[in-house]
Order: structure tokens, then C-alpha cells, then sequence
């Protein structure tokens, strides 16, 4: 039988190298990401490993996975650390200032178009505050905040929560029909499924979150859409849209530039459509100063957004 050694003599360093390997599934992306030499990161997890008495590692093709030892080890690592992070930044708020590390994660769209201004007002008003950005899909995001891996994550919903998470509604994000912007789609009025199916659709790939949101517009429409292409890039999509290869649905947030610039045609849906997207958190884990002037910031960009599109809906009068 294998016995457990006296933990207490773990090396907090080593155990965040381990945390990087796991993410990444990877010694040598750690070693990049850690600007650490792999033979220093593999020294790492080998004092871990004499330390716990276990291997903590194990290789699955190419990728390096936790053992049981070290899913434990590291889910109780990654409860210290966020203790720890909250200490620091809870000392700072002493001396009045909010600092410390705050990880968010988030869809592309959103990181791109929804996020900048809100980073770019937090850096100015808390210089000493670090905001690390993650992109990948929903779900993904969802289980690496109920791992501690992020603090928070700003998705679309719905999304299939675990105990350890609450998801707390945002804000809606329209979606619309993009168009070339050649003449026959200039004019005005929302365009239904009936008739964008009439056309080759760019989509986004299947599996995510804002995809299953368009499909069953379709099938509530009782339309079967023709799709040409399936990316998994809304920069692409926008590209192939131009190019006169098809029409798309998609974020309305993402196309101002498109649009002001007369690249793309931008219409209303009928019946409207749109995402609704949730800030996700650890159930059991207080909101730290950091963490607080985050919220605080994504509902004031909320409200903002709320009161643009009630402008933009409302009649102009002569």
C-alpha cells in the first residue's frame, strides 16, 4: 500500500507549475507560458511528487492529465490560492486601493467587442489592478470557474450549471441578418427565416452556445436553412459575408465598423432574436475588491447598452 507523506512541505511555486501543465495538458506550453526551461518544470513536478508521495501526472498520448492525487491536490491548491489572492487584495483595500490578479473568462465576441471599453475604464481607475482575459466556449468556461481556475465568466445562456457555480443574468445581445451591401439588400425591414433560408447561410460551427440559440430560431420557424459554411471565427464569417458567398446571423455588437464603413448591411429579424448572456462565479467564494469593481463595471455597461438600444428603437420626431 502507498503511503502519503507529510504534505507541508509543498512548494506553492511547484504546485502553480503543476496548475500550468494541467491547463495546458502540456510541459512545454507550461514552460513557455512559466518562461521556465522544461527540465525546470519537470524538476517541479518531480519534488511535488516526492513530497506527496504520489505520482501526480500521468501521460495520455501527448497530453499530460492529473491522477487522482493530483485532481486532489490541486483542487485544494486552487481553494488556497483564491484565499490567499482575496487576503492580498482585501490589504490593499485597506490602504484604499483595489488591486491583486482577477481572471475572466469569455467568449471571442465578447472579449472583442463588449469587454475593452469596460478594461480600459478598470486600468485607468486601478492601475494596480491585473485582469487576465480567457476566451474558449461556454461550457468550457463555466467548468473552469467551478474549478478556480477563473474568477468569473461572462457567457451565453443558458448553460448547464454544477452546484458549485451561480449564473447570474446580464444582458440581452441582439442578433441580426448580415448582408452584402449590394443594392437588392438595402432596403429596410426585418428579414424572416423563411427568407434567409432562400439563401446560402455562413454560420457559426456546431457545439456552441450562440449556434444551438440559431438553429432553433429555424426550427421554431418550422425552416430548414441552407448552409454553405460552418466557421468557427466571426471575423471569418463577416469576411465571407462581404465577399458575397452568403449571409449570416450574428452579434449586432460586433458590426459597427462593418456597418459605418458600408462593408455589411445589418437587418432586423422577425421574429427578433437575440442571446442572453449570464456572469457566472463560485457559489461558495465572497467577491473580492477586484471582483466587486468588475461587477460594478459589467452592470453599468448593462445599463448602458439598455438605454442605446431603447434610443435607437425609438422613433425620431420631425
Amino acid at each position: 500500500m502507498r503511503t502519503i507523506r507529510d504534505t507541508s512541505g509543498v512548494n506553492p511555486v511547484h504546485v502553480r507549475t503543476l496548475q500550468e501543465i494541467v491547463r495546458c495538458q502540456s510541459f512545454s506550453r507550461a514552460a513557455e507560458t512559466l518562461h521556465l526551461s522544461q527540465p525546470a518544470v519537470s524538476h517541479h513536478v518531480r519534488h511535488l511528487e516526492e513530497e506527496v508521495g504520489q505520482p501526480l501526472l500521468e501521460r495520455v498520448g501527448k497530453r499530460a492529465l492529473p491522477t487522482p492525487a493530483g485532481e486532489v491536490l490541486l483542487a485544494h491548491a486552487a481553494r488556497a490560492f483564491a484565499e490567499l489572492e482575496a487576503a492580498r487584495q482585501s490589504l490593499q483595500e485597506l490602504r484604499g486601493r483595489v488591486a491583486g490578479r482577477l481572471s475572466v473568462g469569455t467568449g471571442a465576441t465578447a472579449s472583442t467587442y463588449l469587454l475593452p471599453p469596460l478594461l480600459r475604464r478598470l486600468h485607468a481607475r486601478h492601475p494596480d489592478l491585473e485582469l487576465v482575459v480567457v476566451t474558449g466556449n461556454s461550457a468550457e468556461m463555466v467548468a473552469a470557474v467551478a474549478a478556480s481556475h477563473l474568477d468569473l465568466a461572462v457567457v451565453t445562456l443558458p448553460v448547464n450549471r454544477g452546484a458549485a457555480v451561480t449564473v447570474t443574468p446580464l444582458m440581452l445581445d441582439p442578433l441580426v441578418a448580415i448582408t452584402p451591401s449590394a443594392a437588392p439588400w438595402r432596403r429596410r425591414g426585418a428579414l424572416t427565416a423563411a427568407e434567409l433560408a432562400r439563401h446560402p447561410l455562413i454560420l457559426y460551427e456546431r457545439g456552441g452556445t450562440i449556434r444551438r440559440v440559431i438553429d432553433e430560431w429555424f426550427r421554431r420557424s418550422g425552416v430548414v436553412p441552407r448552409i454553405a459554411m460552418e466557421l468557427g471565427n466571426g471575423e471569418a464569417i463577416k469576411k465571407m459575408v462581404a465577399a458575397g458567398l452568403g449571409l449570416s446571423v450574428t452579434s449586432a455588437m460586433s458590426l459597427a465598423a462593418e456597418v459605418r464603413a458600408r462593408e455589411l448591411i445589418a437587418r432586423p429579424l422577425a421574429p427578433p432574436l437575440g442571446r442572453r448572456l449570464g456572469i457566472v462565479r463560485r457559489r461558495d467564494r465572497a467577491a473580492s475588491p477586484a471582483l466587486r469593481a468588475f461587477l460594478d463595471g459589467l452592470e453599468a455597461l448593462a445599463v448602458r447598452r439598455r438605454g442605446s438600444r431603447r434610443a435607437s428603437a425609438t422613433p425620431s420626431r420631425a
